[in-house]
């Protein structure tokens, strides 16, 4: 059974929502890279053990070209390795060429487990073409 959507108002975030978004952040499987006091990338993962969606990979720009991106997601895939993910799955309509050199490869979404299809990422934010 595929839980309810609560009620829910979507707008722009905005910075007194800092603390809460903090909150949300430090008790997701998240991993950002910091550099000089300064956060400039991010990756994260839903688990649906024994499976994950990752989710959020983004870089700043100023420093996109680094390789930080890649030491991001090896260190997501390491984390779920270790915690005994299965299978990480992932959508996405403007990276499939970057992701198949971690071991990512297309799959049709009907062959996803439901458990990672009642994502609101694959009900309702990607489309199809993800």
């Amino acid at each position: 059974m595929t839980p309810e959507i609560p009620a829910a108002r979507l707008r722009p975030a905005e910075v007194a929502d800092l603390p809460a978004l903090e909150e949300l952040l430090t008790r997701a499987d998240f991993v950002v890279a910091e550099c000089e006091g300064r956060i400039v990338g991010s990756v994260g993962l839903e688990l649906y053990e024994p499976d994950a969606l990752l989710r959020s990979a983004v870089v700043d720009s100023t420093v996109r070209g680094t390789g930080l991106g890649r030491l991001l997601v090896e260190r997501i895939i390491t984390d779920a390795a270790r915690w005994g993910i299965r299978t990480v799955y992932l959508l996405t309509t403007t990276a499939e060429h970057w992701f198949p050199r971690f071991g990512f490869e297309p799959v049709r979404r009907d062959a996803v487990p439901e458990t990672v299809k009642s994502s609101v990422e694959f009900r309702e934010i990607c489309p199809a073409t993800a």
